[in-house]
């Protein structure tokens, strides 16, 4: 597993919110699984630019940052579903803020990022 070279910073607010949710895909599939999508090949639909391997890793991620939880049913074929915590689904208030910032202020950063 990755092992970080530098020293995260612990005494801010923001460093810790960014060490629990920074990843390319971690707040697509927070607000994935807080529309109602569960399940493994569900996630890869939706997020079909992520290949499977990353999108393993970073849910085991969130799962280790108890933001969402995994249940494992004892059955063949086995059958996994992934839901938030009370813990992540207090972010999805943050969630819903950043994306209409994104969405209110689209025009301007479309053209700062030249799409």
């Amino acid at each position: 597993m990755y092992e970080k070279k530098l020293p995260v910073n612990l005494d801010c607010g923001l460093h810790l919110f960014l060490q629990v949710v920074q990843g390319k895909w971690k707040i697509n599939l927070l607000w994935a699984i807080h529309s109602g999508i569960k399940r493994p090949g569900e996630l890869q639909r939706k997020i079909p630019n992520a290949s499977r391997r990353v999108l393993d890793a970073q849910l085991g991620q969130l799962i280790e940052h108890k933001l969402i939880s995994k249940r494992v049913y004892d059955e063949l074929p086995q059958k996994v579903e992934f839901e938030l915590t009370q813990l992540g689904a207090s972010l999805i208030p943050v969630i819903e803020v950043t994306a209409r910032w994104g969405e209110e202020n689209r025009n301007e950063l479309e053209q700062l990022l030249k799409i």
